[in-house]
């Protein structure tokens, strides 16, 4: 059987959020099939780690999505060191979980700025790039973006507007022959969610999940996935694959997860009480630095 060459092969790929977990992941599924891959996150040294691995050409630059000009500045180094970017991944997230009523409105914001505000940062930075190669641009979303859950309003916030903005994107730059993609992904064994797990009320509420939807998934198979959904340039994708059907009963999702919470909530309180998380993994972390100053 013939080998099939990627189409990826010779382009260039940015990846936010590369330093670890999912977008380290993709950086790498990247470069094996061919890409010359620059690799964007808030630190340098685990960049340099992961560029350091891939198996081709790559670069990365230490900048937070959220800041225009750090990013404008970026994207001029990537354009002289690789050419123009054919594809684009915003993927950079944090979370946090907790009482809504009792969260802190800095780490609420951040999460709602770096998962929405810094996913436009992106598309605005390279959308120039992306008219010039008829290129690709996938938005990372979330279950969350399809069915909100409790103790995670600002992460479940931003996946619904980063679906929303990715939705509105794809039929403005449509006739542009630029192409938008959105992975709804389940979850991931990234840092986020064993930090996630470590808290009693998040790990409670995903095991009363259905079985399938409280799986973990390896994040390079769900890296694999990704990639193989840039090469064909597909409008969505979903992994696992059977989180398409929670599109066929989203109109039913909020009433379910209401009537679960109403039950489950009050016991678990009564066992531990609530607490506010602060980001979560060691991404997270890393944005801590940032929070007094507002980002």
């Amino acid at each position: 059987m013939p080998v099939v060459e990627s189409p990826l092969r010779g382009r260039t790929a940015v990846v936010t959020g590369a330093a670890r977990g999912l977008g380290a992941a993709m950086a790498r599924e990247l470069s094996v099939r061919g890409a010359r891959v620059a690799l964007l996150g808030r630190e340098e040294r685990t960049l340099a780690r992961v560029r350091d691995l891939l198996p081709g050409e790559g670069a990365c630059w230490e900048v937070d999505v959220t800041d225009d000009a750090g990013l404008a500045r970026s994207a001029e180094e990537i354009r002289a060191r690789f050419g123009p970017p054919s594809v684009v991944v915003a993927n950079a997230g944090v979370a946090e979980g907790g009482p809504f009523a009792e969260s802190d409105p800095a780490v609420w914001r951040r999460v709602v700025e770096v998962n929405l505000v810094g996913s436009a940062a992106t598309a605005r930075t390279f959308i120039g790039d992306l008219f010039e190669t008829s290129g690709y641009f996938l938005q990372v979303a979330s279950l969350a973006s399809i069915g909100a859950a409790p103790m995670m309003s600002a992460y479940c916030a931003s996946k619904a507007g980063v679906e929303s903005f990715a939705q509105a994107l794809r039929a403005e730059v449509a006739h542009r022959r630029v192409g938008v993609g959105i992975a709804y992904i389940n979850w991931t064994d990234t840092d986020m969610i064993r930090d996630a797990d470590q808290y009693t009320v998040l790990r409670e509420l995903r095991g009363h999940m259905p079985p399938p939807a409280r799986r973990v998934y390896p994040v390079g198979y769900v890296a694999g996935r990704l990639v193989t959904a840039i090469e064909r340039r597909r409008p969505s994708v979903y992994v696992p694959r059977w989180l398409r059907s929670a599109q066929l009963v989203r109109a039913a999702m909020p009433a379910v997860v209401t009537m679960v919470s109403r039950r489950e909530l009050p016991r678990l309180a009564a066992a531990r009480p609530f607490e506010a998380t602060g980001l979560l993994g060691a991404g997270g972390q890393a944005d801590q630095t940032v929070l007094p100053g507002g980002g």
